[in-house]
């Protein structure tokens, strides 16, 4: 038996204006996957209410067969897992992302005056994504920060864009810490780290602040008229957790296929092979004919391949249009080749599963998901893979309990 995962991380979405006021999933051609939902068990997944906090990040875990209840800390222990770096047991991992603070307009100001120093409520965080800043330019400001702040306690690691990461060995895991698209467009006193550990991680986000701001890589930005990348915003810690491997608890061996460095951690983790991104990744940009190539091939070799494809690369996820690009890229040359080229490998199980990204907390909307036993026969019925299509279906599944439906008994 083969089992294969297809998750689309963020193409559900909401209604919108410039989509007729339809969802990206409504709007989209997608015959191979309304021919899942057509012959397979459709339906909506659901969060149990004691899990209510959860963000969509949380779905790898989910769809790999684990409780994230009882072994979710955080995305950045996954995050650096799945760039490489080996976290002690007492290791504190930090999302280290770069962002843009201006002066908080009541000050009459829109950029950040050289003398401040420190950071309060007459800061405002102005972009998330630090004006997408390019790697290049971000990797540039983390190694001056790393140079200046980094020690044998505080690491620094580049990743893509502007999500880095930062290790505190030793450190401490239970601070209140903001996720920045929670604070956009807000003065950001109130949601600096508090609690335990609070008074480090405050002055690495001060220093790093000084550091940057007067940074040449930003005085280029804003005489370009781009936003600087003049904050590291520190956030979604937590402890490397201890993860039964897929190979012991279920007796299968498989490997993940993506290029969220999340997604690439858990699955290593879990203990399946990780397939380096570089082999469906060119400058930047997903090649999803290269990830179905890849999926075949390592079916053939393993029992399990989970694909994990997201919507965050195109325009940042915002943009509705790109998003219905994607759902149908997703359909036409993921969805529907690798249905075709599972059926010459025999018996098989597929998991299709299409979230709402981390915009949105898992319990707040509907998942559309489609369990199917294949090869697929004719459906007796048209059935449409949407997000009200799968609210409509009776009897909604807890989605904790969708991968022990789908893989061998422990």
């Amino acid at each position: 038996m083969k089992y294969l995962i297809l998750h689309g991380y963020g193409l559900a979405d909401v209604a919108h204006r410039d989509l007729g006021g339809k969802t990206p999933l409504e709007a989209a051609n997608t015959p191979a996957l309304d021919r899942l939902a057509a012959s397979g068990e459709f339906g909506a997944a659901i969060v149990p209410p004691e899990a209510a906090g959860w963000k969509g990040e949380a779905l790898p875990l989910v769809v790999l067969g684990y409780d994230p209840a009882k072994c979710y800390p955080g995305p950045a222990p996954f995050e650096a897992t799945g760039l490489g770096v080996a976290l002690g047991e007492h290791d504190v991992a930090f999302r280290c992302h770069m962002v843009s603070l201006r002066s908080t307009p009541h000050e009459g100001s829109t950029s950040v005056r050289a003398e401040v120093r420190k950071l309060g409520s007459h800061l405002t965080l102005d972009d998330t994504h630090a004006g997408g800043i390019d790697t290049e330019m971000a990797r540039e400001l983390l190694d001056a920060v790393n140079e200046q702040l980094g020690s044998e306690t505080i690491q620094f690691y580049p990743g893509i864009g502007h999500r880095h990461f930062m290790v505190w060995v030793d450190g401490k895991a239970r601070a209140a810490c903001h996720a920045p698209h929670d604070v956009l467009n807000k003065p950001i006193g109130d949601f600096l780290p508090a609690g335990d550990g609070s008074d480090i991680l405050r002055q690495v986000m001060e220093s790093a602040f000084v550091i940057l701001r007067d940074h040449p890589v930003n005085t280029e930005r804003r005489d370009s008229g781009l936003k600087p990348a003049n904050c590291l915003w520190l956030w979604g810690q937590g402890r490397s957790p201890n993860l039964t491997k897929l190979t012991e608890t279920r007796g299968l061996t498989g490997a993940v296929i993506t290029a969220s460095d999340l997604a690439r951690g858990v699955g290593t983790l879990a203990g399946l092979d990780s397939v380096d991104p570089a082999e469906f990744m060119s400058n930047g940009e997903l090649n999803l004919a290269a990830q179905r190539d890849i999926a075949l091939r390592e079916l053939r070799r393993h029992d399990i391949v989970y694909v994990h494809v997201g919507a965050e690369d195109v325009a940042n996820g915002r943009d509705p249009k790109a998003k219905l690009q994607r759902v149908e890229e997703f359909d036409r040359v993921l969805v529907g080749p690798l249905l075709d080229g599972l059926a010459a490998l025999g018996a098989h199980r597929v998991l299709a599963i299409c979230d709402h990204g981390h915009g949105a907390g898992i319990a707040e909307t509907p998942i559309p998901y489609v369990l199917f036993e294949g090869p697929v026969k004719a459906a007796s019925a048209a059935k449409r893979f949407t997000e009200a299509a799968a609210a409509a279906q009776p009897n909604p599944r807890d989605v904790v309990r969708l991968a022990g439906r789908l893989l061998p008994k422990v």
